[in-house]
């Protein structure tokens, strides 16, 4: 049961979604590197493929990352000439990010290797296992966490939580 003086540990959530994403990253990332690519940047392409042209604040939450990441991530993308920076279609200050012939071509080949990679994972974690995985953790993308600080605590600014909460 968790107390006051808890500490990340065994019971953690986060610790242990983020020690899983860490482990399985390394390891297609590992299996997409003969295609000049790591994982974050094949979602990119692939979320550009399949919905088309997106601005990068669409693009970040249909990724459900930080838009400031995202740019990080899609520069060396830019760079080779696999996205292309446009103005919007809508909105000419806006800018959209499309997928080249080249980003489509290099999409194919690193999609084989996700394939490979996708099987031996299968094959090492069990298939079943594995969909009910991404099942439970599309549920946890999608679940609504939000801070609800403990009625009568303080805040960082002194004042009780629950009137910082009421405030807000």
């Amino acid at each position: 049961m968790p107390s006051d003086t808890a500490t990340p540990s065994a019971e953690c959530n986060c610790l242990a979604l983020r020690q899983a994403a860490r482990h399985v990253t390394q390891f297609y990332d590992q299996c997409l590197a003969p295609a000049g690519l790591r994982t974050t940047q094949l979602s990119i392409l692939t979320k550009l493929k399949r919905l088309g042209p997106l601005t990068i604040n669409a693009l970040a939450r249909e990724l459900v990352m930080d838009r400031t990441t995202l740019g990080r991530t899609m520069l060396p993308l830019e760079r080779d000439g696999l996205i292309a920076i446009k103005d919007g279609a809508l909105d000419r200050r806006s800018k959209e990010l499309h997928l080249t012939k080249a980003g489509a071509e290099r999409l194919r080949v690193a999609g084989r290797l996700w394939s490979e990679a996708q099987m031996q994972f299968e094959a090492t974690f069990g298939g079943e296992r594995a969909s009910a995985l991404r099942n439970e953790l599309r549920a946890v993308a999608s679940s609504e966490l939000e801070i609800v600080p403990e009625a009568g605590k303080k805040t960082h600014s002194g004042k009780s939580a629950r009137a910082a909460h009421h405030r807000a």
